[in-house]
């Protein structure tokens, strides 16, 4: 299976069916479409199909990491996306902090395990200053050297407490720790999430994940200056081990609202909401035949431009 982009394709008519994921103040509407292909493959085992147009069997390909399986990719870090956008509506009660290792800390059951004291130290912390609890959302990313940082997003139930860098480097206690503000982003989840995919030119060449779409994006360097730097987008994912969890959340994270109605019922509850990302893309067999394509918007019904969606009414999806 492959998984490639292609130019934007929306629905023919208005009675068509979409699923409308709402995620705080993003709301993503998916159109599918099916390709009939006339049936030129047929699969003989886990292993083996025939393609029926030239009769010969052929072996099928089979992802050994998660870098090779798009599919398994794409759907670890739209979970992540949506739980974010789920949960980050107001970035005035939220934290987003880097926690790094002083050492080359390569071992990623560690990692976990280190975020697991951090979080009791952390919530002891909370609790000794008079603030209130947090859930949180954590995403490890793996550097070119081996080494793992972690990603922490947490989430108060009102403003977020000031917390110096020094003190919570001292409640990390492995190494350095950053804090970034989230304010004026529109788009919280996908932009929090390109940290897990994207490297820049420089270390991707060095990590040998130099396969990608080469593309320009601002980056804040150690001393808060924002750079213009290369990246390559998606190459980070080649680093993650098979397997491996990409992220993890606290049982307090809400997750996504999903229904199916029509394009026009859709349209209708975003209410004018600006579009601020849209990609399609094209599913194709081991023989290179469209079987699916599917597209995706995502409107921001926070914004100034867009109106409330209603969701009082709307029916699950199974």
């Amino acid at each position: 299976m492959n998984i490639d982009r292609i130019p934007d394709v929306r629905p023919d008519t208005p009675d068509a069916t979409v699923t409308v994921k709402r995620c705080g103040n993003v709301v993503e509407v998916r159109y599918m479409r099916s390709v009939p292909t006339g049936g030129v493959i047929e699969k003989l085992n886990a292993d083996l199909y025939v393609d029926k147009r030239t009769g010969e069997v052929r072996e099928s390909a089979h992802a050994a990491t998660r870098w090779e399986s798009k599919a398994n990719v794409a759907q670890s870090l739209r979970k992540l996306r949506d739980l974010i956008d789920a949960n980050l509506t107001d970035p005035e009660t939220a934290l987003w902090i880097t926690l790094t290792y002083a050492e080359n800390m390569t071992d990623a059951k560690r990692l976990y395990e280190d975020f697991r004291r951090f979080w009791q130290r952390f919530r002891y912390h909370l609790d000794k200053q008079g603030h209130p609890s947090a859930e949180y959302i954590t995403a490890a990313e793996p550097q070119a050297r081996g080494a793992w940082h972690l990603h922490g997003l947490f989430l108060f139930p009102e403003k977020s407490p000031f917390i110096p860098n020094q003190d919570m480097a001292r409640i990390w206690g492995n190494g350095f720790t950053k804090t970034k503000s989230l304010k004026g982003i529109e788009n919280p989840g996908l932009y929090l999430t390109a940290y897990l995919g994207d490297m820049e030119l420089t270390e991707a060449i060095s990590a040998g994940a130099i396969k990608g779409r080469i593309s320009e994006a601002s980056i804040t360097d150690k001393q808060g200056e924002r750079q213009k730097k290369a990246i390559i987008k998606g190459a980070r994912l080649r680093l993650y081990p098979p397997g491996f969890n990409l992220y993890r959340a606290s049982r307090g994270i809400k997750r996504p609202e999903v229904w199916q109605v029509t394009e026009a019922e859709a349209q209708e509850a975003i209410g004018g909401a600006p579009l601020t990302y849209e990609k399609t893309i094209a599913i194709t067999d081991e023989a290179g035949e469209v079987k699916n394509i599917i597209n995706y918007r995502q409107y921001n019904i926070a914004s100034k431009e867009g109106g409330p969606i209603e969701t009082a009414e709307k029916e699950p999806s199974n």
